[in-house]
């Protein structure tokens, strides 16, 4: 008996009985099926992390080609923008080219008006000096006699052209 005062002897009964106890309670069956559920819940994470990250792979490709699109729209942009300021001002210059056409003629007229007014003006009042003239030459050279000869024949030669 004196095995039972041995701490050895004392150990390996309470580790039998402790193995018994485990497994009269199903200790190690409800580990694996706590294990085997907590692997399952671990796939599935992974599982979804795996969906995550396509799902994040295939949204980040998308906002790639977006971007890619939105660089080429944006420089498309800014090439119509600079042919439309092209456009603009050819127009702009040919608009200010016809303005400046369109006015010089109109000067040129208006200067060419003036110089026929101008020599119209010369010409009346030649022609009235050339009038004063003839009066004075007329006054002093023309007698009574002689005026009056004049406008008979004048009177004259009216009614032969109007008949």
């Amino acid at each position: 008996m004196d095995f039972l005062y041995d701490p050895a002897t004392w150990v390996a009964i309470a580790t039998l009985l402790f193995v018994v106890l485990v497994l009269y309670l199903k200790v190690p069956g409800k580990v694996g099926e706590l294990l085997d559920a907590r692997g399952k819940e671990i796939a599935e994470e992974l599982e979804a992390a795996r969906l995550l990250r396509e799902e994040a792979q295939a949204l980040l490709a998308s906002y790639q080609r977006r971007t890619a699109n939105a660089e080429q729209e944006a420089q498309d942009i800014v090439d119509r923008a600079g042919r439309e300021a092209e456009q603009l001002a050819a127009e702009m210059k040919a608009n200010m080219e016809e303005t400046v056409a369109r006015r010089t003629a109109m000067v040129e007229e208006k200067i060419a008006q003036a110089e026929a007014q101008a020599v119209q003006e010369v010409r009346a009042l030649a022609v009235d000096i050339a009038i004063a003239a003839s009066r004075k030459v007329i006054a002093e050279n023309l007698s009574a006699d002689k005026a009056r000869t004049l406008v008979d024949r004048s009177i004259a030669d009216i009614s032969g052209k109007l008949h």
